[in-house]
C-alpha cells in the first residue's frame, strides 16, 4: 500500500517534508487507503471551504486538519479528545495530515468550539449537499426511510444535556439525536443533535421536508417507516401532500381499550393471529384514517367463571397507521418488523463510529463532533459499498479489525513515502484484493 506524497495531499496548510527515519511502525496501517478515498471525495477540500483558516504565526494547524483528525480518530475507533492527542502522534497520521507535531488536546477542543452555531449549520447544510450528490449517483428511484432517535447518555456539565427519555440510565441527562437512513443502501442520510429533554416526534415535520429536499429529483417515491414517537397527523399530511407512503406505529392513551372493542378475523394460516382493519380521526387530525391491527394470542390463563374454570387467552395487539394499499395487517406488521435491522445501523454509527461518544461542554462544538462521527459512518458505507458489497455488509467494527488496524511500517524512499504491511498477516491477500477496489473506484 502506497500512502500519496505529502506534498501533492490537497488541503490547506501542509508543507511538511518527507524527513522520516528509514523506518517508523504505525498501528493504522489500513488509513493509508481510507484517507486516500476521502481525499478522493473531495472532503479536505469541502472543510476548507467551509473553514477556511486565517495565517497567523501562531497558526500552527489549520482548521481543516483539525476536522481531519478527529474524522480518522473515528474510523480507526479512537474515542476521547484526550486520546485524539495520542492518535496524531501516530507517524502515519503525521503523514497524511501533513502535521509536523502532533495537534494538542486544548487546540482540538477550542478550535471546534470557535466554530460555533453558524458553523454547526454551515456543516450540517453542506453535509446535506454531499448527501444529496452520493444519491444522486446511484440508481435508486423508490426508497424506503427508516426514521428513529437515540438516546446519548451524558455525565458532566455538557451544554444542551438535560433529563428526558432515557430508558438505559433513567434520570440521567442525555442528548437525544434523530436519525433518518435510506434502508436500501445503509446510509444516514440526515440527523438532527438535539438536546435530551427533546420528545421523540419534536420537529419531525421539518426534519422530514428538510430530508425530502435532500433527495434527487429521479427518487419519485419515499415509503416511511418509523415506530411510535413519530405518530403525527402533520407528518402524515406532509407525505400524502407529497404522494409518498409510510408505515407508522400507532401511539393512542386509550389504544387497548379502542382495539378491544374491534372486530376481529382470525387468519386461515396462522390461528394465533387474528387481524383487524378501522377508520380513525385523532385530535387534530386533519382527515380520517385507516389503523391496521395484530392481535396474538401469547399463552392462556384459567380463570373462574359462574364456578366453572376456563381457558382464556392472553393476547398482545400491534397497531399501525399506514397508506400502503395492503388489506392485511399482518402483512403491514411483517413489513414494519424489518426496521428492527436499522437498529443495527444506529449502534454501528454510536458505538463503532462513534457519534456522540465524543464529547465536550460546548453543545454547537458536541453538534460537529456527531456530524464528523456520522460522515465517517457514511464514507464506510460508500466506500465499502462501491467496492464491495461484501464489506459492506460487515459491521464496521469487523471491518476496521482487519482492514484498519494493521500494524505495519512507514517508509521514505525517492521522496514517496510507503506503508509496508507485515509478511504474514493472516488477512493480507483480502486486504490487498480490496485496496484496489477501492483505489479504482
Amino acid at each position: 500500500m502506497r500512502v500519496k506524497n505529502t506534498k501533492h495531499i490537497r488541503f490547506e496548510g501542509i508543507k511538511t517534508k518527507s524527513s522520516f527515519s528509514a523506518e517508523r511502525l504505525t498501528q493504522y496501517g489500513g488509513l493509508s487507503v481510507l484517507f486516500k478515498y476521502i481525499d478522493k471525495i473531495n472532503i479536505p477540500y469541502i472543510f476548507d471551504d467551509l473553514f477556511p483558516t486565517v495565517k497567523h504565526n501562531a497558526t500552527k494547524f489549520s482548521t481543516t486538519q483539525v476536522l481531519l483528525s478527529f474524522l480518522c480518530s473515528a474510523l480507526c475507533g479512537v474515542k476521547h479528545i484526550s486520546s485524539i492527542e495520542i492518535f496524531t502522534k501516530d507517524v502515519l497520521v503525521k503523514t497524511i495530515l501533513g502535521l509536523k507535531k502532533h495537534i494538542d488536546e486544548d487546540t482540538i477542543g477550542k478550535r471546534i468550539s470557535s466554530l460555533g452555531q453558524k458553523g454547526a449549520i454551515a456543516l450540517h447544510e453542506r453535509l446535506l449537499v454531499f448527501n444529496k450528490s452520493y444519491l444522486d449517483s446511484l440508481s435508486l428511484q423508490h426508497i424506503t426511510l427508516d426514521l428513529d432517535s437515540t438516546e446519548q447518555t451524558v455525565y458532566g456539565n455538557q451544554d444542551g444535556a438535560a433529563k428526558g427519555y432515557n430508558p438505559h440510565k433513567k434520570g440521567a441527562n442525555s442528548y437525544h439525536p434523530i436519525l433518518c437512513y435510506v434502508s436500501e443502501v445503509k446510509y444516514l442520510v440526515n440527523s438532527w443533535f438535539r438536546t435530551g429533554s427533546a420528545y421523540t416526534g419534536n420537529g419531525v415535520v421539518e426534519f422530514i421536508r428538510q430530508t425530502l429536499k435532500t433527495l434527487p429529483n429521479k427518487i419519485t417515491s419515499v415509503f416511511l417507516r418509523a415506530d411510535s414517537g413519530f405518530f403525527n397527523g402533520a407528518l402524515f399530511d406532509l407525505l400524502e401532500q407529497n404522494g409518498h407512503t409510510y408505515l407508522v406505529k400507532v401511539k393512542l392513551k386509550n389504544l387497548k381499550a379502542l382495539l378491544k372493542v374491534q372486530s376481529w378475523r382470525t387468519l386461515a394460516c396462522n390461528t394465533n393471529m387474528a387481524v383487524s382493519r378501522f377508520n380513525y380521526k385523532a385530535k387534530g387530525w386533519s382527515t380520517t384514517r385507516t389503523l391496521h391491527a395484530v392481535r396474538v394470542i401469547v399463552g392462556y390463563v384459567e380463570v373462574e367463571n359462574f364456578g366453572k374454570t376456563e381457558r382464556v387467552a392472553e393476547y398482545k395487539y400491534f397497531c399501525y397507521c399506514s397508506n400502503l394499499p395492503y388489506p392485511s395487517g399482518d402483512i403491514l406488521h411483517e413489513i414494519y418488523g424489518q426496521r428492527a435491522e436499522s437498529e443495527n445501523w444506529i449502534e454501528q454509527t454510536k458505538n463503532h463510529l462513534l457519534a456522540g461518544q465524543t464529547r465536550m461542554r460546548n453543545f454547537h462544538g458536541n453538534d460537529i463532533l456527531w456530524q464528523l462521527s456520522v460522515l465517517a459512518y457514511n464514507i464506510s458505507i460508500i466506500m465499502r459499498f462501491t467496492a464491495c458489497k461484501k464489506t459492506w455488509r460487515e459491521e464496521y467494527k469487523t471491518f476496521r479489525d482487519w482492514f484498519v488496524k494493521i500494524p505495519a511500517k512507514v517508509v521514505s524512499s525517492a521522496r514517496n513515502i510507503y506503508v509496508k504491511m507485515a509478511k504474514y498477516y493472516h488477512a493480507a491477500h483480502r486486504w490487498s484484493q480490496l485496496e484496489q477496489l477501492i483505489l479504482q473506484i
